[in-house]
């Protein structure tokens, strides 16, 4: 017998206090209110069927289906799955989501809830029984109202099923296999915590917190000011956030508590940038405050850590953050407390390895600069290199911060960036320069490999080419990506498009975000493709390790395993090698990795 698929959905308790409004999915699902009303299957193509939770109808159901050769299909699958695994202790062989297909197919500025796409692909009405469904357990529905609930129940299935056919046609089996993989490091989850590191921690930050807000509060002008509050950021080493504002069609500072840019400085690796802003918006704790009592939380509940991640959560394809648990970005530096207390089980060990420079790698490749290619593929100190350039002295002279210099410049010019952000990003490592050096060293970079700003100019025709729905050449290799008439086709077969793109009154390129208008231009469309392409190859490459270790996170360019500490050499190894192999589409580009092993996720780095 082959595999087989099975679409499904939980239909359970809710109410005004207990809901997944209020609360996380492991919350809600963890509760003791918890209690699920019934369920829908439809295997293969027959027809839907209802199952309440009467005696044991679910559980005999599951019994008979032979969950290591079914693909579970559902809509919002991460929280269907985590009841069947953590409920019933089902663990499908796959499990593929609808609502992320949704995501990777329509683009992320679409709504993707079951009756938007239902709608969107004309295939059926969804119901609306779940309304009448507020405050009742089972007990509480009368035989026709559980009734008409089983036919929205069964009726959601069978929307699912054809959603997904409409998908499937042009989603390739290893986009599903990402999918499952991410799902699963939530559902199925080995990493554990430590609760008494992160009692401590939580201590610690509160009162590092207190005395932070302290002085914060003292200074509402600058708060309340914007350019004040500008300064205050430049003087952090942060480039205060722009957006494009709707109404004038200029540029302005993205300091409200709603533009995305702001909210992501709430997740600054520096506490004192994070307090900052929170005393701006009015926030009463920090994300490492609230990461440290969530963490704690789960870990009081669970026993272990389900990391959420939601697939295509950017349109370059990167995952991101979900269930109000961002494990993307876990502070890199200062403290390493969450990271140490995110532990191996009884038995293993883990292992963290980090595709090393991926993206400026990718952009060589992709931009025909044969010798940065080639200096990559050879494993030479290109930061040496660049600095090298920089001071017009040897590579064996160059100091460790000149050598930092050269590192800034490779990982964050590759994308168009004027000295002015150079500069504030120099500042913000405690590195100081005057603007004409600053200047100069931009100038140096762009004259060094010239293939590079001939592909932001090449981006910038795409631009104009995707306006007069044309196509057109980007970069080398072709196979890696390529402009169609509507958007940049990527190697996974998904598309980098920009929705509504616009040419405004001051010629400046702008596209349809998620609550506003995102200015575009050649450099951000390169860093757009590389983070993709990068991405791209992250995913070929946990596809390839899931087969023989269990994946429990990716973070940005890295992998986190979970090996038997009797196989850690042997894992690191295969590991390793995987990561430094290029899918068949990318042949020629050089990968490199870097790997720790460690009891806890802070040992690996």
């Amino acid at each position: 017998m082959g595999l087989q698929i099975l679409t499904l959905d939980f239909e359970t308790f809710y109410s005004k206090e207990f809901s997944l409004s209020k609360l996380t999915t492991e919350e809600y699902i963890r509760d003791d209110r918890f209690e699920v009303i019934g369920v829908s299957t439809k295997i293969n193509t027959l027809k839907a069927q209802w199952f309440p939770n009467y005696s044991n109808e679910i559980e005999d159901h599951f019994a008979g289906i032979d969950w290591s050769k079914t693909i579970l299909v559902a809509h919002n699958a991460m929280f269907d799955a985590a009841i069947l695994s953590w409920r019933y202790g089902v663990k499908p062989k796959m499990i593929v989501d609808t609502m992320s297909m949704s995501r990777a197919v329509d683009g992320v500025t679409a709504k993707h809830s079951l009756k938007a796409c239902s709608e969107r692909y004309g295939i059926g009405i969804k119901g609306t029984e779940i309304l009448n469904a507020l405050g009742k357990q089972l007990q509480d529905f009368t035989p026709i109202e559980l009734k008409r609930y089983a036919q929205y129940c069964r009726n959601d299935v069978e929307l699912t099923y054809k959603l997904f056919n409409k998908y499937a046609v042009n989603f390739s089996a290893e986009e599903m296999q990402v999918i499952s993989t991410t799902i699963k490091m939530f559902t199925e989850p080995v990493l554990e915590l430590d609760v008494p590191l992160l009692e401590d921690h939580l201590d610690t930050v509160i009162t590092q917190k207190n005395k932070l807000m302290r002085v914060a509060k003292t200074s509402s002008e600058v708060l309340q000011s914007n350019p004040k509050f500008a300064e205050c950021l430049k003087a952090l080493g942060v480039v205060p956030p722009m957006k494009i504002s709707p109404r004038t069609n200029k540029a302005t500072f993205a300091f409200s508590k709603s533009d995305q840019d702001m909210i992501d400085l709430l997740e600054h690796p520096k506490l004192s940038v994070q307090t900052l802003v929170a005393a701006r918006i009015g926030v009463k704790s920090t994300l490492e405050e609230t990461r440290t009592q969530r963490l704690l939380g789960i870990a009081k509940r669970a026993g272990v850590l389900p990391v959420p991640l939601r697939y295509y959560a950017a349109h370059t394809g990167r995952w991101g953050g979900s269930d109000k648990l961002n494990m993307q970005n876990l502070p890199s530096r200062g403290s390493n407390t969450i990271k140490q207390s995110i532990i191996a089980p009884d038995g293993y060990m883990l292992i963290d390895a980090d595709s090393s420079q991926i993206e400026a790698r990718t952009l060589a490749w992709l931009s025909g600069q044969t010798d940065l290619v080639d200096a990559f593929a050879n494993d030479e100190d290109v930061y040496k290199i660049m600095a090298s350039q920089i001071y017009n002295k040897p590579e064996d002279e160059i100091t460790k911060n000149e050598r930092f210099v050269g590192k800034s410049v490779i990982l964050g010019s590759g994308y168009g960036m004027g000295w002015r952000k150079f500069q504030a990003q120099l500042a913000g490592f405690g590195v100081y320069m005057d603007s004409p050096e600053a200047n100069n060293i931009i100038h140096i970079y762009r004259r060094t490999y010239p293939t590079i700003p001939a592909l932001w100019k090449e981006a910038q025709r795409c631009l104009d080419a995707l306006i007069r729905k044309q196509s057109c050449a980007l970069g080398k290799h072709p196979k890696a990506i390529h402009l169609g008439q509507n958007g940049f086709y990527l190697p996974n077969g998904m598309l980098l498009t920009y929705p509504d793109l616009q040419i405004d009154q001051e010629g400046q390129y702008t596209y349809a975000s998620r609550n506003s208008r995102t200015k575009i231009y050649g450099g951000k469309v390169i860093e757009n493709v590389c983070q993709a392409i990068a991405r791209c190859i992250i995913s070929w490459q946990m596809i390839k390790i899931a087969k023989k270790y269990k994946v429990a996170l990716t973070v940005h360019d890295s992998l986190v395993c979970v090996v038997k500490e009797e196989e850690v050499k042997e894992a690191q190894k295969f590991i390793e090698k995987v990561m430094r192999t290029s899918p068949e589409w990318a042949s020629g580009l050089p990968l490199d990795c870097e790997s720790g092993v460690g009891k806890n996720y802070g040992e690996c780095g």
